[in-house]
């Protein structure tokens, strides 16, 4: 299967701190075939390893270009791992590498982008004029679309919407602030407000107390949505904290951007029927002006996770129709 004659095979790869998946991606964003392999914990060993699940890919369809999806800082020109939290990469020129060994052009996106970029060509932000993504998982990711193409600052790490500071000398972030937004609004945020409140009332919540009290670090925000979505008084109160939390950060994301269209992805947005609704009244209450603007759209992510691997695909086949100066990327380079 080729995609068609006059479009493209290009392969896509989520590189995680855990697994590497990548994925043959056609033209329509339809994934056909898969690899996934554990993630080495060496920039030598990562390198082969990512080599390798491309060759194979390359031994059963044409591949023309491949496309890095990285939880980290990129540089601007897409070539360079500045720093990735979970991966063994540092100032690293990880595209020309690859690209040398595979003999194939390789291009590496900030995974929020990529996941933005796929949603936007084919999934929940198709039709959207200037969109902001939030990735809601252990901490936030962001993405920032803007008259259809991907804004990426002058450097190539915007937007950090996670590390806005919303409570001054709040809850200490692994960045070195206090009080960011994710500290409040991610899965690691349910889990924090899940133990502030069973310390003052354990006898309130028997389910995750005992999970608590049993090992504190076995509980998981997934673990506390399903306790709400059962009715646990504890969970239900903490959703309602991240939803409140949710909507007054996309009220200063709006204000920021005026978006028309925001949507809400990674791993929490799974439960979002515990929370949208509520997390739209949050932000329309709280938004600057709201009887006097337009408001966002809210929606939920179509692709799952595999938005990161379509998006990268999808921006290497880009690379390929296009002069560099020409790609879908903010003019502030």
């Amino acid at each position: 299967m080729t995609g068609g004659a006059d479009v493209p095979l290009t392969v896509g790869i989520d590189v995680g701190g855990t697994n590497i998946r990548a994925s043959v991606v056609d033209g329509e964003g339809e994934v056909l075939d898969t690899v996934t392999a554990s993630t080495p914990r060496s920039a030598r060993s990562l390198e082969d390893g990512l080599a390798r699940v491309v060759r194979e890919l390359c031994g059963r369809h044409p591949i023309s270009g491949v496309g890095l999806a990285v939880a980290g800082f990129v540089d601007e020109d897409r070539a360079t791992v500045r720093f990735a939290p979970h991966l063994p990469w540092e100032d690293a020129p990880v595209a020309q590498r690859l690209t040398d060994r595979l003999g194939l052009p390789v291009i590496l996106e900030h995974d929020a982008n990529a996941a933005l970029w796929a949603e936007y060509r084919f999934g929940a932000a198709a039709g959207g004029r200037n969109v902001v993504l939030v990735a809601i998982g252990t901490g936030i990711g962001a993405a920032l679309l803007t008259g259809g193409q991907l804004y990426r600052g002058s450097y190539g790490v915007a937007p950090e919407l996670g590390h806005l500071q919303v409570v001054p000398n709040g809850r200490a972030c692994p960045c070195g602030k206090r009080g960011c937004w994710e500290r409040y609004c991610s899965g690691t945020a349910l889990v924090d407000t899940a133990l502030e409140l069973l310390a003052t009332d354990p006898q309130r919540s028997k389910v995750l107390a005992r999970d608590a009290l049993r090992d504190p670090g076995s509980l998981t925000g997934r673990r506390v949505a399903g306790a709400a979505q059962d009715g646990d008084p504890v969970a239900v109160e903490v959703m309602a904290e991240f939803a409140r939390w949710l909507g007054l950060g996309l009220a200063f994301v709006s204000d920021l951007f005026d978006p028309d269209l925001i949507v809400v992805a990674g791993g929490v947005s799974s439960s979002a029927g515990l929370f949208l609704d509520e997390a739209r009244e949050h932000y329309s209450a709280s938004i600057t002006g709201a009887r006097h603007r337009r408001l966002a759209r809210i929606r939920t992510a179509q692709l799952g996770e595999a938005a990161g691997m379509i998006g990268a695909a999808e921006l290497a086949r880009a690379a390929l129709e296009v002069p560099q100066d020409a790609m879908p990327v903010s003019p502030g380079r």
